[in-house]
This record gives structure tokens, sequence and C-alpha cells, in this order.
């Protein structure tokens, strides 16, 4: 017998009882990650704003996170829906439109990306909507972000996240019905593939039947995206992603002139279920295939490289016969007087492009002294390619149409016969960030030399070189407030000459925002507040010599405030809270000066029955006016959920527009206007197992 047990056999005879000293063990809550779900509505790290894994909080810009489950509770049938309560967003910028998303931020329209990468370089003819089921987020970066991402507007970023394979299995399908006949089926399955969590898989399907508040245009969409994870170690992980879609719509917009829309007409207003196309011609068909990949390795603790791919190939079959709201008599030059009849053009492309992204960098954390440094030095490269077919007819050639009966008559549309110039897009970035921290404050720094070269085919080759700045101070007091300063820039390279022949220089756009950040201790309440002076150079405005032409004006300013607030208040209530203020140069297109919007959810039970939950929020656009157009007037829209959840099942039912106004988006100065989306229903089921 050894002398440890003598002693012990030894103490237990004699009676003696020892107590040890309790042992605690504690562990670190996991890191939130910028890919993986978020509970709840408030995230509280970005991938977006720095490229790297960064608290918002420590982010000296205004970045606002929409979370997959906030998409969700607010019935979001597209990303302009997702957006309908982001901060300093409008949303509708043209009201319903089945064929793009439309919003502005800060009075531009800005750059979208998708898992980091440009989806598009041109009108919305060059790529397909995103599906919102396929999303784990919506990041929107406001303000100039050329330092990050090369050429874009001063508007900023919004960048959209994919669901990823997880760890932890999950899987669901779901199914809904609601307005316009609206039948949808879709599904997510996600989860470990062996017994060591090496590999991991996820695929999310959607597939979906539907008419629209516009008569003979549909909104049908199936969606495939599998993606598969290997991870052999902590260190390394390679995610592969594949997107399969395809749309079958047409054109929602009508493009109505003034008078019947904004404007008295003897006839009263146009209704807005009015389609003036051809039903067997008008279409708006698109097909996208999309793969890529997303690396990263860790050298050690300090250094990281990572490396994001995609290649895409998008088709667009569009093909309208809108109305001519854009010349003589108020938008009636064929009825002057009666106003019923309207005169059309007919307008077809079908536009193919072809592009592949990298963008790859180096991430390495080290100190100097007492200041600590997370450094990233990448570039990335983009090339496009665009061929085009177009076909098109003259309002004087195609048959008038009564706006209000719409009889279709007989007509034979034009062929595509017209092949434009192929046009390629090769971009190249290289970019240097540092986030320092000294004490109580941060700082971020970042410069980028960007090239890009645009090819007509037959034409001759246009290059546009900038270098980007971007800088930004912080102090986070450890009361959970933090001020902020940040200076920022883009560029937005032009193509095509003025009337003397010159050619167009890139727009610049530089932004100086001050804010402060607050952060409580148990993260459950963020508020955001920001200031910001918005400058540019070199837009594009008509000849004020030559209509026809187009010419680049000197400077334009934007100044503005927004605010923003999410709350969870214990598990029982979510809200969310927001209101922003522009004040837009006249030369700009027309927004609103003031909007808000409050959304909220409450949990609750009745009885012995748990798992209920309510939503309703409210967003108020204010009045606005475009140029010589009619004042677009403001608008106060309601939206609300009913839910119900069990561990296996949750029952919805979301009403967006609850009062079903008949309101309009926009109407432009050059001579259209643009319907707000009517009343929405939709009741849905989903199980999960």
């Amino acid at each position: 017998m050894s002398i440890a047990s003598a002693q012990t056999q030894s103490s237990a005879q004699q009676g003696d009882t020892r107590t040890l000293a309790p042992i605690t063990v504690t562990a670190q809550p996991a890191l939130e990650s910028p890919f993986a779900p978020v509970d709840g509505y408030i995230a509280r790290r970005s991938i977006s704003a720095t490229k790297t894994n960064t608290p918002l909080s420590e982010t000296p810009q205004s970045v606002t996170v929409v979370t997959s489950e906030e998409i969700r509770d607010q019935g979001a049938t597209g990303l302009q829906d997702a957006l309908n309560y982001a901060a300093g967003v409008r949303s509708n910028a043209y009201g319903l439109d089945s064929r793009s998303d439309n919003f502005r931020i800060r009075g531009s329209e800005p750059s979208v990306f998708l898992d980091g990468l440009r989806t598009n370089y041109n009108w919305y003819t060059s790529t397909t909507r995103a599906e919102p089921y396929t999303l784990e987020r919506i990041e929107v970066l406001r303000g100039p972000s050329s330092m990050l991402y090369g050429q874009g507007s001063t508007a900023g970023v919004v960048n959209m996240v994919t669901k990823r394979p997880l760890a932890e299995p999950m899987r669901e399908i779901g199914i809904s019905y609601g307005s316009y006949n609206r039948r949808q089926i879709q599904a997510d399955f996600t989860g470990p593939i062996d017994e060591n969590g090496e590999w991991l898989y996820r695929v999310v399907a959607l597939g979906r039947l539907s008419d629209t508040q516009v008569d003979y245009v549909p909104d049908d969409r199936w969606v495939l995206a599998p993606s598969l994870t290997w991870q052999p170690s902590a260190s390394t992980s390679l995610t592969l992603r594949a997107l399969l879609q395809e749309d079958k719509s047409g054109s929602t917009a009508q493009f109505f002139p003034w008078e019947g829309v904004a404007l008295p007409n003897p006839n009263g207003q146009i209704p807005t279920d009015t389609f003036i196309g051809d039903p067997d011609w008008d279409r708006y068909n698109s097909s996208r295939r999309a793969i890529g990949w997303s690396f990263e390795h860790a050298f050690n603790d300090n250094w990281t490289v990572r490396q994001n791919t995609r290649w895409s190939h998008n088709e667009v079959d569009y093909r309208s016969l809108y109305a001519n709201a854009f010349s003589g008599a108020d938008g009636w030059p064929a009825d002057p007087i009666n106003k019923r009849l309207l005169s059309r053009y007919a307008d077809g492309t079908i536009t193919t492009v072809k592009m592949a992204s990298a963008d790859q960098h180096l991430e390495g954390t080290f100190d100097t002294g007492s200041i600590e440094h997370q450094m990233l030095v990448g570039f990335d490269v983009t090339y496009s390619k665009e061929d085009k077919v177009a076909a098109f007819e003259s309002y004087d050639t195609v048959p008038l149409i009564d706006a209000f009966n719409p009889i279709y008559p007989a007509y034979t549309p034009p062929a595509f016969n017209d092949h434009k110039p192929t046009v390629r897009q090769r971009d190249m970035g290289v970019y240097l960030q540092d986030q320092l921290r000294y004490g109580n404050w941060i700082a971020v720094a970042g410069l980028r030399r960007d090239r890009s070269k645009n090819i007509v085919e037959g034409g001759e080759d246009q290059v546009s070189q900038a270098t980007s700045k971007r800088l930004g101070v912080m102090y986070t007091a450890d009361n959970g407030f933090s001020p902020y300063l940040s200076y920022s820039e883009s560029f937005t390279p032009v193509l095509g000459r003025d009337a003397s022949g010159t050619s167009f220089v890139p727009i610049r756009g530089k932004q100086l925002e001050a804010g402060v950040k607050y952060e409580s201790a148990d993260g459950d309440l963020v508020v955001n507040a920001a200031a910001y002076t918005l400058h540019e150079e070199n837009r594009l405005v008509a000849d004020p010599n030559d209509p026809t032409e187009q010419a680049q004006i000197g400077k334009t300013r934007n100044r503005g405030i927004e605010l923003e607030l999410k709350t969870a208040i214990g598990r029982q209530f979510d809200l969310i809270a927001n209101y922003s203020y522009i004040d837009l140069d006249d030369q700009l297109e027309g927004l609103p000066k003031h909007q808000a919007s409050l959304w909220g959810k409450y949990r609750f039970a009745i009885g012995n029955v748990t798992g209920l939950s309510v939503g309703a929020g409210v967003r108020w656009l204010g009045g606005f006016q475009d140029g010589a157009a009619p004042r677009t007037p403001s608008v106060t829209l309601v939206d609300t959920m009913l839910a119900y959840e069990t561990p296996s099942w949750r029952y919805a039912l979301n009403i967006n527009n609850l009062s079903d106004e008949t309101y309009v988006s926009t109407c432009l100065g050059r001579g259209d206007c643009w319907y707000g989306s009517r009343r929405s229903i939709v009741a849905s089921a989903t199980y999960r197992f």
C-alpha cells in the first residue's frame, strides 16, 4: 500500500472530514461571428466596415445590420423590403418594382455586394434580385467606402451575407400563401456530414408561383443555394458556395404620367393594377448561376490569410411596352384633351453578363510599444463582360392604348437585331488598413489605389485611376459611450464624352461624419447618432445648352442627421427605431427630407399557451419634390405580424401596408410617377426537425 493510500485510509478510520476549496470554472462567451445567425435583432459585430470581425461599438462609421430574424419577422420578400426599417435608407425609391430593388442612402444609390464581392457594375439588367431567404444578414455601411471596396458612390455599400454551413444540425421546411395568389415552399438544411465535424453542409431552396398587384405581371422564382465547408483544423477552413436562380416576371413599373397619378385627370386616377403592355410580349426573366469559395488559414495567433472569390453568369430577358410620359401635354401627347389614350415605346434587351471577382488579404495583429495594431493588406480584382442584343420601336409606330380601360390591340413586336458592342470592365485595387488602439482610443486609417479600365468593342479604351483615403478616430468611454469622427472618400468612373468630345472624369466624393455610439453593458441596448456632410465633384447632369447631351457639374453637397436605436427588454420585447434628416443639393434627384420608422415585437403567453408573439411597425416618409414634378405627398404605412411558435413549428401571419394605402412613391422630374406597394397578406407555416 502506498503512503498516500495509507494516510487516506487512516484519516477515514479516524472520521476526519475535509472540505476542499470550491473550484469555479468560467467560460468566455463565444465571439459573435458576422457570418453566423444572431438571436434577435441586435448584431454586435460586422465584417463590412473594416473587412475584419470588428465590434460595431468600435467602428467609427455608421453601420446598420439587419439580421435574418428581423427579415423573417417583417415578412420581407425582397432586399428592398428588408431595408424598410434600416436607418438612413429610403427603401422604396421607385415604389413597387418587380425588376429590381431600389433604395437610396444619403442621397445616392449604394453599391451592392454579396459576401464582400460586387454583384454588378451596370443597371439592374446586369444582375438578378437577391432572395432574402438565402441571407443570414444584410450590412449597410453608410458613406463613401472606396478605400475598401473600390469604385462606388458616396452612398456606401450594402453587403448581403449568405447563409453558411453550421456545426449544429438544423432542418426546416416551410410553406406560405398570400395576396395575389402567392404560393411558396422553402427549405433550409444544415449540419455536419461526418462525426468529427470536419465537413459541414447547407442547402437552401425555394420555389414560388405568384401574381403581383399589376395585371399580367407574375413573380415566379426558384432558387437552389448549396454550400460545403471543409475545416481540417481549427486554423483552416474552406467554404464552397453555389447559386442557381430562375425568375419569371414582368415590369410592375408602367411609367404613368403625372396627370392620372399625382395630378388630376378628367377620367380620375389610373388604377394601381393597370397594365398597358402586351401580355404576350412583355417579360422580365432572369437567370443566374454563380460559384465561389471563401478560404481562411491562420498561420499562428497573429497572422491570417483569406481569399474570397466568385464567378457568375447572369442573363436578363427584358421586354416592355411602356408609357411615353416624357414629352408633350403633361405626359399625354397622343390625347391632350381627353387624356385617356397613351402612346407607348417598345423596348427590349437580352443582356448577358459574365463576372469574376477575387478579394484576398493578409490580417496581422502586433504591438508597437503601447499601441495595438490590427493590420490589413490586400488586393482585389474584378473582370466583367457584357453582351447585349436589343429591339426598339418608337411611340409613333406602336398602337395607342386606353389607360383607364386597356384592351390590348394586336401587335407585332420589333425583332432583336441590334447587337450592342461588347463591354468589358477590368478593375484592380490594392489597399492597406490599420486599426490602432491606445488605451480607450481607437483609430482606423486606410489607403487604396485603384485602376479601372472600360473596354468598348470598336471604341477607345477608358482608364480611370484613383487613390482613396479613410481616417476615423473614436474614444471608447467606460460608460458605454463612444464618440467618433471620420473622413472617407469615393470615386466612380464615368463613361462617355460631353458635347465637346471631352472624356468624362471620375466622380469624386468626400464625407466628414461625426457621431456617438452607445452600447449597454449587457449589449441589449445600442444607440447610434451621426451627422454628416457629403461633397461630390463631376456629377453628370443634362447639358444646359443641349438637353440631349450630358455635362459634368462642379460640386454638390448633402448633409444630414441619422438616429438609430435597437433594444431588447428581457426575452419579451424587441424594438427598432430610427429617424433621418437630409438636406439635398437641388441638382440631385428628390428624396424626403424627413423619414422615420418604428418596429416592435412582443412575446407573450395566454394561459398555458406560450410561444405567441405580435409585431407592428410604422413607417413615415415625408413629402418631397423632384425638379418640376408635382410634389410627392408624405405617407404613413403600418406593418403587422402575428406568430405562434413551438419547438418544432412556427405559424405566422404578416400584413404589410395594413390599411391598404394607395400612395405615390415618387414622381420624377422627367415626367413619370411610380406607385407604392398595396396591402400584402401572407400566412406561413414552418416545421423544424
